[in-house]
């Protein structure tokens, strides 16, 4: 290899097998293996990893304590590292007042536009900023909503005052604020709410004019139940307790600020035009329309700004963001949406000989989509980059200058190269990826599967759907597809919110250090309980979390020294070795093993060792969705993004009673095109037992193999939201959408 290469010896992060590889710089180079494989230990863990560690060690340490936290690699030597930039699948989040437009850059260039062209003249950009007090709007601080008691909630009319009708807390019977509207004399306490006029209920409510108006004499000091409320725990400024925040989200709402309607800001610059527009209508509308209307914008003046603007919004456009505005929260974005915006985001940087490091960019993509984002990344690349990609896609393997495999296996199975080369050679390769890109395609139309009855989800207006009543079949599989943005996650919802299901989404595991997949399937408590009866001594002698846990570490297997200013230091326990259970836990044997013996068995081995059938059968829904390589104490912060998917499908299978309706966001998100079989294999069984599978699905595979297709559009946003298809995959090739024309160009292709 030549000098313009990243070089590593010896690396052994996680399930690396002292691996040695030479990557290529200034390339578009794809990942590939099987999940858990070692991809994300080799490119994130070690490349990734060790090059922010070395750039973070440049700066003082005052800085660096500062700075994003990097875990130093196992790793005997690398080389070649450049200055590192992460675009992966966590979502942007932010506080309430991010949005797609503070967080893109756009909104920067948006207030500058005004600032110059405006009509009446405003001022400097910052009077367009609702995150400075000179623009924002004073009433909701910029926020563009206001908290208001949900008033709706606050009575029980079924009830009397003496049986608890006002539900706030403090106000029930023997409760502090109970005597100032019972003991009064004005109310009668014994008769149900329902029974009162409107104006007693007014009275109690509001006080003021409403209980004058009621006739009764009522004592000075009198306040309405609503008024009482919001100056305890809305008007006050101390720090809430947690009792008070509970009560806040339980008996408030947000509602858009009666001042600004939701613009945020204040009223010179929510009224201030350019070409007949406000800047908060602008921010509403879909980023498409917005770009039409930025080109119209032809004064000399503000030719760089509207350069600028045009460039970024164009970026969004081409990697298949058009349907969002500028006023949207970043907290509502999908995973998919926030790693699209980190991209463009890198778009306009003026930096070369970085390493981009991109985590499976085609994930929520449409196939019609998927060449927009190969063509940003290979942008990168041209711009004088190296473009390090963790993908299982064979669209972008086949734009890549080199493909490197991990594997062959998963977990201790997995961790070395088995092919470097070129997608033609990886063809041809005898590897899991290359035997998998050879294998033929299986249509949909084999083993026809009968409904059973069907669900109808009728006239869901959620989000952009227009409308939309579809007949969902029942006991088969069905797949919704379209181009990001088209509806599929609303028709998703409006299914669960009109029939019973069980929602498989892509919201994180919830996941510590303590968490492992078989704690958070359930099936740890059967393990403990299985030693303690083998043992005749308690089970919390088997929590690393109570009685069982080392007294050095309490659980954790490693101390932790906090060094200040310095990064803290973490070794492993000396009094455990890292096992994390105490000396008396670990002389209990079932089997010959302890308990953290069987933390080290894998899933597999488990299920022929442990001798419990109930924990077998647990154990064997890991193992059918492609988990058996797992340790059962392997922490899920170790798990890359499509094992803990698949350990979420796996708890969900577990508990599943009856005939059960199933529906699944993505579900082949970060699986290799083997576990991608696997997957089907599970959702088959499930079809099998009498269950209905919903799937939202972009991958072709998964949808030709569908018993019926629900296909949205035609395009994102305002443009979707209607049903172009509802049928048998095979009867949607000739109809010229984007999903009939990708199934129709993958049915030549198989």
């Amino acid at each position: 290899m030549t000098d313009r290469a990243i070089t590593l010896r010896q690396a052994r992060t996680n399930n690396l097998a002292n691996l040695d590889l030479d990557v290529p710089r200034n390339q578009l180079v794809v990942f590939v293996g099987r999940s858990g494989s070692g991809k994300s230990s080799l490119v994130f863990d070690t490349i990734a990893a060790e090059a922010g560690f070395q750039l973070n060690e440049t700066f003082p340490p005052f800085a660096r304590n500062r700075l994003p936290k990097w875990a130093r690699p196992e790793v005997e030597h690398i080389d070649g590292l450049t200055p590192v930039i992460v675009i992966d699948q966590r979502r942007i989040g932010g506080n309430a007042r991010s949005t797609v437009g503070t967080v893109t850059d756009t909104w920067t260039y948006l207030r500058l536009l005004f600032s110059r062209l405006s009509d009446p003249y405003v001022g400097e950009s910052t009077r367009f900023s609702f995150n400075d007090p000179s623009g924002m709007c004073p009433t909701c601080s910029g926020l563009g909503e206001v908290v208001v008691s949900a008033i709706d909630r606050f009575l029980d009319l079924d009830k009397s005052l003496a049986e608890g009708a006002i539900r706030l807390p403090g106000f029930g019977p023997g409760k502090y604020w109970y005597a100032q509207y019972a003991d009064i004399g004005s109310f009668a306490i014994d008769t149900p709410l329902r029974d009162w006029s409107e104006g007693e209920r007014e009275a109690l409510l509001y006080g003021g004019r409403a209980a004058a108006e009621l006739g009764r004499k009522l004592p000075k000091d009198y306040e309405g139940v609503v008024e009482r409320f919001e100056r305890i725990y809305l008007h006050t400024a101390d720090n809430l307790s947690e009792r008070k925040q509970a009560a806040i989200q339980k008996f408030t709402r947000s509602d858009t600020c009666p001042e600004c309607d939701g613009d945020r800001l204040a009223k010179p610059s929510r009224t201030a035009t350019v070409r007949g527009r406000t800047i908060g209508e602008l921010a509403r509308w879909e980023v498409t329309e917005l770009l039409e209307f930025v080109r119209g914008i032809d004064e000399p003046a503000v030719v760089p700004v509207v350069s600028a603007l045009t460039a970024r919004l164009q970026a969004m456009v081409t990697i298949g963001l058009g349907y969002l505005a500028l006023a949207r929260a970043t907290t509502s974005l999908s995973g998919g949406e926030s790693q699209r915006i980190k991209t463009v985001k890198q778009l306009g940087s003026s930096l070369t000989e970085l390493t981009y490091v991109v985590d499976e960019p085609t994930v929520g993509l449409h196939p019609t989509d998927v060449e927009s984002m190969i063509a940003l990344l290979e942008q990168l690349r041209d711009s004088g980059n190296s473009v390090l990609v963790v993908e299982h896609d064979p669209a972008v393997m086949r734009h890549a200058d080199q493909i490197i495999e991990v594997g062959p296996g998963a977990g201790v199975a997995g961790g070395r190269v088995v092919f470097q080369g070129s997608y033609d050679e990886l063809r041809a390769a005898e590897t899991p990826t290359g035997r998998a890109l050879r294998r033929p395609g299986r249509s949909g139309d084999d083993g026809v599967r009968r409904p059973d009855g069907e669900m109808v989800v009728a006239n869901a207006v959620r989000n952009n759907l227009q409308d939309v009543t579809v007949r969902i079949p029942r006991g088969v599989m069905t797949v919704l597809t379209g181009v990001a943005g088209s509806g599929k996650s609303s028709l998703a919802a409006e299914l669960v919110a009109q029939h019973a299901a069980v929602v498989i989404d892509q919201k994180a595991v919830g996941t510590s250090r303590r968490s492992t997949p078989v704690t958070y399937t359930g099936i740890a408590p059967a393990i403990r309980k299985l030693f303690a009866q083998s043992n005749d001594v308690p089970v919390a002698m088997f929590s690393a979390n109570s009685a069982g846990a080392c007294p050095e570490c309490r659980g954790l297997g490693v101390l932790h020294t906090d060094l200040a200013f310095m990064e803290g230091q973490e070794v492993v326990c000396p009094a455990c070795g890292g096992r994390r259970f105490s000396p008396e836990s670990l002389t209990y044997r079932v089997n010959g093993y302890s308990i953290a013996d069987v933390d080290d068995l894998t899933i597999e081995q488990a299920i022929t060792e442990l001798p419990d059938a109930g924990i077998a059968r647990g154990l064997q829904q890991l193992a059918a969705v492609g988990l058996g390589y797992l340790r059962l104490g392997q922490s899920l912060n170790t798990l890359s993004g499509g094992e803990c998917q698949r350990v979420k499908i796996a708890k969900e299978l577990r508990v599943a009673e009856g005939e059960t309706t199933y529906v699944l966001d993505e579900p082949t998100t970060g699986l290799h095109l083997d576990d991608i079989e696997t997957l089907q294999a599970v959702l088959d069984r499930l079809v099998g037992h009498g269950h209905s599978v919903v799937v939202v699905e972009h991958n072709l595979e998964v949808i030709r193999r569908a018993d019926w297709l629900i296909d949205l559009g035609p395009g994102p946003g305002r443009h979707g939201g209607t049903v172009l298809f509802e049928g048998r995959p095979g009867d949607y090739l000739d109809r010229g959408t984007p999903t009939s024309r990708a199934l129709a160009a993958e049915s030549v292709a198989v």
